[in-house]
């Protein structure tokens, strides 16, 4: 039997940039259409960073806002219309529900709603624009929750919204990418899963690119055979050589390096795609013309928009994408500020940082 959830709750509130506090607020209630999860565990992104800095637009105001939006838990309790999830559920989630009566949510873009940070209209995007899972306790949409197989472990279950982004981009960039080769800035938690996922879909050529050896060893471990060091030699060169001169069909630019750009322009093969998952610090230059020149087609994503969590949960499901692996650094949520540091610092080199109510 679940229990009642009590009335009150651990969370960390950002007071302000760089002020962030775990103190005592109100248990939510949850609306009609809403779901109430014990939360398990959080992830940290780079996202939540720009968020703490104060440097992420649609917030909610300072001393009432809880990020954290690579959350999963159990069903406690559920809104008078909800009978897809009971209580003792396990779930996880992604993080964005459009409004649900845009022209682009109606299409599946609701990442891209046109009512983005207007609770008024029903956009929420936990975390990000309304109140998420760095706490005991978090209310979501029933849209977007999904049933969280029980051999999955709350790593798995944290990394699975990671995996919906790169699946997301892909699904952008036109979605079948069997018999083609793929190159991937970035062997962070977006570009390790993108990775897996383009060897599931059949990319007959998984290419990794970084600069940090210990990421390029988990990529191998996670079964890319082929990763390019940045610093120790040339990144065009080296995949050019890897595909005899022509470059790759897709390049997937995951680290947001101002300069990677540039360079997925010059190792994608005439006629290929470019793909942009990352946020970058600065204005990025590239030679536009080069790419206009290769008939190269260049695409953007932003998070895990059609449905592509669900996709991500039966890959994971399946025992064939592996999230565990990624998870680096626990930390309890009364010490979420020694978690920022350690991740901001990049202190032992951690690859996924999780929090634990």
């Amino acid at each position: 039997m679940i229990a009642k959830p009590p009335s009150s709750m651990r969370a960390a509130v950002l007071f302000g940039p760089g002020d962030m506090r775990v103190v005592d607020r109100p248990v939510p209630e949850p609306g009609p259409e809403d779901v109430l999860v014990r939360v398990e565990m959080c992830g940290m992104c780079g996202t939540d960073l720009k968020i703490l800095g104060g440097h992420f637009p649609l917030t909610p105001p300072y001393g009432e806002f809880t990020p954290g939006h690579e959350w999963t838990g159990t069903v406690v309790a559920t809104g008078e219309t909800v009978d897809e999830f009971k209580p003792g559920d396990r779930v996880c989630i992604e993080a964005h529900r459009g409004c649900g009566r845009c022209a682009n949510c109606l299409v599946g873009s609701y990442t891209a709603c046109l009512n983005y940070g207007n609770p008024a209209k029903g956009h929420r995007a936990s975390g990000m624009t309304a109140n998420g899972g760095f706490a005991e306790y978090a209310v979501h949409h029933v849209s977007a929750l999904y049933h969280l197989p029980p051999h999955l472990t709350p790593e798995d279950a944290v990394l699975i919204t990671t995996a919906g982004t790169g699946l997301y981009g892909l699904d952008v960039a036109g979605g079948y990418i069997a018999g083609q080769s793929v190159a991937i800035f970035g062997p962070g938690p977006v570009g390790l899963m993108t990775a897996q996922v383009c060897q599931l879909m059949g990319a007959t050529k998984v290419i990794m690119i970084g600069t940090r050896p210990s990421r390029l060893e988990l990529a191998t471990k996670l079964g890319v055979r082929h990763t390019i060091n940045a610093k120790e030699v040339d990144t065009v060169e080296a995949v050019l050589e890897l595909t005899d001169g022509e470059g790759v069909d897709l390049a997937i630019e995951a680290s947001g390096g101002l300069d990677t750009p540039q360079q997925c322009g010059e190792i994608t093969k005439r006629g290929g795609k470019i793909l942009f998952v990352a946020f970058y610090s600065g204005r990025v230059e590239m030679d536009l013309s080069a790419i206009v020149r290769k008939d190269i087609t260049m695409y953007t994503s932003r998070g895990e928009g059609r449905n592509n969590v669900e996709r991500a949960v039966a890959l994971a499901a399946s025992g064939q994408m592996r999230g565990k692996e990624l998870v680096t650094h626990r930390f309890p949520l009364d010490q979420i500020t020694e978690a920022f540091r350690v991740m901001s610092e990049r202190e032992g080199d951690p690859v996924k940082v999780v929090v634990v109510p």
